[in-house]
């Protein structure tokens, strides 16, 4: 299913707190989130709406299923930071 690419998913989305988003892609990406998130082809956050993380190579726990985004959009898949479209 799309993700619609909205501000308000971003600030529902909970890839921050996830296990697997490491202190170092939180410094590493800690960059203000711009107002309109729509025309970007990559953000750090939201993997299920963007693609893979550039920084996460390595699952240490998912909240993907607890996520209100993922709830929204009735999705199946988790990890969607390790793999564009996520995995079953």
């Amino acid at each position: 299913m799309h993700v619609d690419k909205t501000v308000e998913n971003v600030r529902a989305c909970m890839c921050l707190s996830c296990p697997s988003y490491t202190t170092t892609c939180k410094l590493k990406n800690g960059k203000d989130i711009p107002y309109d998130v729509s025309h970007l082809e990559h953000l750090e956050l939201m993997f299920c709406a963007f693609e893979k993380s550039n920084c996460i190579h390595e699952n240490r726990g998912c909240l993907c299923e607890k996520c209100p985004v993922h709830k929204k959009y009735a999705l199946n898949n988790e990890d969607y930071c390790l793999n564009t479209g996520g995995i079953l």
